[in-house]
């Protein structure tokens, strides 16, 4: 097809990625991990870099959360139409999978930069009536399922993944597996070299497997144990023999189990954490595998609120193309900032009120946090001692608004949501709290930029980078956090905001949280409003001058794509 056409002759890099979160409206994406890739489509098509971009096409999305009179998490499905917003590609690939070719056809979606550079997205659906009915909802739920649907749907990513790409004429030079979930893309590229008839005295399998690493990088996110893909060899050799032997197998991914994450370090010349402490972290884990790292970045031109981009834009002329333009952000008018901020919070306030009837004060201060609900990302941490925050509220009264998704087979991380509700119940007479659902990138983008305050309280080092805190500081929104992922190169300590200094325990923690916010954050919000703002202005001059999408682009480029 023509649009895809014109991309072929320059496209040297593909990313592949499980979600990527291209826009509000298409539900491919659940978190951070999806806004990351989405923000690396965006800076990719500003700078003009030849890359094309590879995910699932996830019909049904993630889920849409409700919460119930209980504070209980309802998962819906969420459902989106590609057909609305990509054109479909006139070309299939087959996967085998349990004995049967399943049918793999992209969608493409193309984004453009107000600059003019464009990238195209591809999305794999295995909706197709060629499929049986069993395979057509592969590519429908986004981290859906059981082991086997996972383990079929990155067989879709990875091997299908590069199919397609060989299949539609692209000459891809390094392949970006961004998560384990594209691991078996080098698998099938080993497969594809060693079908290919060897020239006289040419190596063989040694110099078909330094070939994969040579064209393959991988980007680790997840510090935690349990986000890395396990599936039992049993259930690969039950759902595909098209990969290789797995003896050889065990060799690349683990004996005892096909670990993701270590199949792709096995077979990838560059890997990268994404953020210092966090490559520090994989090192740790994956002892043996040289971890650089790239901090990850947010893309300023999406996440800047409307009414700070227009102060920007008077300023500080191409800062949407040039972030490091935002190191300038210290000379801003006071006024201006502030009338900003005012505009981003009454945005915040109306999406409150609309969506959960509660009314915020727009005078008080507004602590925000907005996480997947999980155990080790702590989003109770601030409620440990009911009657000390019941305290600290009356002295400096303030505001919280919360917002996160927890996983449908994480109970404990719905536990989580249902406790938060009814610790607003039990604090609503003194401190009001509210739990807006339904967390996405479009409430996200308000959340962040209308909050006083920005609240992370991961357990270190279990926190790979955080970009939310990022997309706060960009909106002169000072960050609260425990000194872990990117906060550790992004804290400092009055002027971006404070760190969460403390022993390892909860309870220190939370000691600490309550001492910053009633000794030092609240009281600076009451009694010093140009101290508060020359903070913003800080907040906004080193956080959005470096934690920004287009370096991280930039540093890949020249790091790690360039060889």
């Amino acid at each position: 097809m023509r649009q895809l056409d014109d991309f072929l002759p320059r496209t040297r890099i593909a990313y592949l990625s499980m979600e990527i979160a291209l826009r509000p409206e298409m539900h491919t994406y659940s978190g951070g991990l999806g806004v990351l890739a989405g923000d690396t489509v965006r800076s990719s098509a500003d700078l003009q870099l030849p890359m094309v971009f590879v995910t699932l096409a996830s019909r049904s999305g993630y889920f849409r959360q409700e919460i119930d009179r209980k504070g209980h998490q309802i998962e819906r499905p969420d459902h989106w139409e590609p057909a609305e917003w990509a054109s479909m590609v006139p070309a299939m690939v087959a996967v085998e999978i349990e004995g049967r070719p399943v049918w793999v056809r992209p969608w493409l979606y193309i984004h453009t930069s107000p600059g003019g550079g464009s990238v195209p997205v591809l999305l794999l659906d295995t909706d197709l009536d060629q499929n049986d009915a069993a395979n057509r909802p592969i590519t429908s739920h986004l981290y859906g399922g059981d082991q086997a649907y996972r383990l079929k749907q990155e067989l879709i990513l990875g091997v299908g993944g590069a199919r397609i790409l060989q299949a539609l004429g692209f000459a891809i030079d390094v392949y970006h597996l961004n998560e384990g979930h594209a691991a078996f893309l080098p698998v099938e590229l080993l497969r594809r070299f060693r079908r290919m008839a060897h020239a006289p005295g040419e190596e063989g399998d040694g110099h078909d497997r330094a070939r994969v690493r040579d064209m393959c990088i991988f980007t680790t996110h997840t510090p935690v144990d349990a986000g890395h893909d396990r599936f039992a060899y049993e259930l690969v050799a039950a759902t595909t023999s098209d990969l290789m032997p797995i003896d050889e197998l065990r060799g690349l991914a683990g004996a005892d189990m096909l670990n993701m994450t270590t199949l792709a370090l096995s077979l990838s010349r560059y890997v990268n954490g994404v953020a210092r402490r966090h490559a520090t972290t994989a090192r740790d884990m994956f002892p043996g595998y040289e971890v650089t790292s790239v901090t990850n970045g947010v893309h300023v031109g999406t996440w800047a609120h409307p009414a700070f981009a227009r102060v920007f834009d008077a300023s500080i002329p191409h800062w949407p193309i040039e972030p490091e333009l935002l190191a300038r952000a210290d000379t801003l008018d006071d006024g201006a900032v502030w009338a900003a901020h005012e505009e981003a919070k009454a945005d915040l306030c109306r999406l409150v009120r609309e969506t959960t009837g509660t009314e915020l004060r727009p005078e008080l201060p507004i602590v925000g946090y907005g996480r997947r609900m999980t155990g080790y990302k702590r989003p109770d941490l601030l409620f440990s001692d009911v009657e000390r925050l019941r305290a600290l509220a009356r002295d400096h009264p303030f505001q919280v608004v919360l917002a996160g998704k927890a996983h449908p087979k994480d109970q404990a991380g719905k536990n989580l949501i249902a406790s938060l509700h009814a610790l607003a119940r039990e604090l609503s007479d003194v401190l009001p709290v509210v739990f807006v659902p339904n967390y996405d990138m479009a409430m996200g983008s308000i959340l962040v930029a209308g909050s006083d305050v920005w609240l992370n309280t991961p357990v270190p080092p279990m926190e790979a980078s955080g970009t939310s805190g990022m997309k706060a500081g960009l909106n002169g929104v000072p960050n609260l956090s425990t000194l872990d992922g990117w906060w550790v190169e992004g804290c400092i300590e009055g002027v971006t905001g404070w760190g969460i200094r403390s022993a390892d325990s909860g309870a220190d923690d939370a000691a600490a949280l309550y001492a910053k916010l009633g000794e030092t954050v609240l009281p600076l919000y009451e009694r010093d409003r140009k101290g508060w703002i020359w903070m913003m202005k800080q907040s906004i001059a080193k956080v959005g001058s470096y934690f920004n999408s287009q370096r991280m682009m930039r540093q890949y480029a020249s790091e790690a794509y360039i060889r």
